[in-house]
């Protein structure tokens, strides 16, 4: 029986072997830490680090991680865009490389919580909003309005929660801008580094 193949980059190198472990740990420690599996995370890692495209047997060998979780883990890295196929010209296995320039790395992952949690978190705050749009003024003894305690409340929660939704939508236009920026969110980056 056929061992599986070892990326040539984390063979007998030892030092090398243990400062890919290193990064592979502390990126899957991070993302779990930001809601994202943990696996998820390690295989990116894992694919970002090493020098070459590895195929499945590779990741499940490397990571000791089961056929069926490096399939899954490997198809949502495609779909989040962070991920890409390879081929390999003799070779009818899948192979796999990640991003490797970090702004479009972090362009992508940001695109992609914002779609999942940026979007739909102003989506339902849009919605506890106009639960309570209309407010209701009582008339006054002497002709004016005067707003009842429950009406009072809602105006403080409406005025608490349009705080909130301004916060999310600036949020929400920054990352946009982050998203569409290309090469000047790099420079932009550098300039405000060199500013403090």
């Amino acid at each position: 029986m056929s061992q599986p193949s070892q990326s040539k980059s984390c063979s007998n190198d030892k030092p090398l072997r243990e400062a890919h472990d290193r990064f592979i740990a502390l990126w899957g420690q991070m993302a779990s830490n930001w809601g994202i599996p943990r696996t998820m995370a390690e295989v990116h890692a894992l694919l970002f680090i090493v020098d070459e495209p590895m195929n499945t047997d590779d990741v499940m060998q490397r990571l000791g991680i089961s056929r069926g979780n490096a399939s899954m883990t490997l198809r949502s890295l495609q779909e989040w865009g962070v991920v890409s196929r390879v081929h390999i010209r003799g070779d009818r296995k899948e192979y796999f490389q990640a991003e490797q320039d970090v702004w479009k790395l972090f362009r992508t992952i940001l695109r992609e919580r914002k779609k999942r949690e940026i979007d739909p978190l102003l989506d339902a705050l849009r919605d506890c909003r106009t639960m309570t749009a209309v407010i209701a003024p009582e008339r006054g003894k002497h002709g004016g309005r005067k707003l009842t305690p429950e009406a009072a409340a809602v105006k403080a929660y409406n005025a608490r929660l349009d705080n909130m939704l301004s916060f999310i939508e600036m949020i929400d236009a920054i990352s946009q801008r982050l998203i569409a920026s290309g090469k000047g969110l790099e420079l932009a980056a550098k300039i405000l580094s060199k500013a403090s």
